[in-house]
């Protein structure tokens, strides 16, 4: 009987011992997927964002303002980790624009700011109002960001976005083409280096480039929060004014395309000329 009792003891200590590293093993293979489960989900992933592109694009009514509208709007659709920030220069911000911002499927602000008195009437107040927009909204230094002054009537390669302005440091520089009154202007780069200016129009300008040449980092933006084009730039060129109120100079800036082979020109100055409209709209949504 007691070697009954001892080998029944030793049954079931040995089941249970069996049963108890069955367990184990399920609590081992449980925790091993669950371990690949979040090694798949978090790969590639880091605590760093990524670099945010914030475009700036004063507008106002006119005749050919929605295909300008139109055409930046499906240029910008193709750019990631965007935000644009539309301005009208209106009383109230308008439903046709605001249809073109929606379809884009891009993240916007859009609202509307009349120029301020003493102002001129080229998007200096509205370029303000987006800037305190976007010190205001982005105020978290980890956010990565550059910002970029679009108007609504140029030309963008999207190489533009992605090569160029995602990747400056501090202020970057390009070439733009058909402005000035020249087929391009571009910073005069040696060695990796601004130099001067290669333009026809004023090229004593500390900064001689077009609005659409340059952008500017976040972190600037946000460290320099009265840099805009204020009361001390109406008597100047607007380009050149803001860009001397971050205390870096054309030699520290970064230039970009001036070594590509070929040169290619990744912004022109176009403008969609108004030949003269008449007739009725027949019901169509114009301007």
């Amino acid at each position: 009987m007691r070697g009954e009792h001892l080998y029944s003891r030793l049954y079931h200590t040995r089941n249970y011992l069996s049963w108890a590293f069955r367990r184990w093993d399920f609590v081992v293979l449980a925790l091993f997927l669950l371990f690949a489960f979040h090694a798949v989900l978090t790969w590639g992933w880091s605590d760093e964002r990524p670099v945010l592109i914030v475009v700036i694009t004063p507008t106002h009514k006119r005749p050919e303002r929605l295909a300008d509208m139109t055409r930046l709007s499906q240029t910008l659709s193709h750019i990631k980790d965007l935000h644009w920030i539309v301005v009208e220069d209106a009383e109230n911000t308008v439903s046709a624009v605001e249809r073109i911002l929606f379809r884009s499927g891009l993240t916007y602000a859009y609202f509307s700011a009349t120029t301020a008195p003493g102002f001129p009437k080229r998007g200096w107040t509205h370029r303000n109002v987006a800037l305190k927009y976007v010190r205001k909204t982005y105020r978290d230094p980890k956010q990565a960001g550059v910002v970029y002054f679009a108007d609504d009537d140029n030309s963008y390669d999207i190489r533009l976005f992605n090569n160029y302005i995602r990747n400056v440091k501090t202020v970057g520089l390009w070439a733009v083409g058909l402005a000035g009154s020249a087929a391009v202007e571009a910073p005069h780069v040696e060695n990796g280096t601004i130099t001067s200016w290669d333009v026809v129009y004023a090229p004593k300008r500390k900064f001689a480039t077009d609005m659409a040449g340059f952008a500017v980092n976040l972190d600037l933006i946000r460290s320099h929060p009265t840099a805009g084009f204020n009361q001390q730039c109406i008597k100047s060129v607007p380009e050149s004014c803001f860009l001397s109120q971050f205390n870096i100079s054309k030699e520290k800036c970064e230039p970009f395309g001036y070594d590509d082979d070929p040169k290619e020109i990744m912004v022109w100055h176009t403008k969609t000329k108004n030949i003269g409209t008449q007739g009725q709209n027949h019901g169509y949504v114009v301007e």
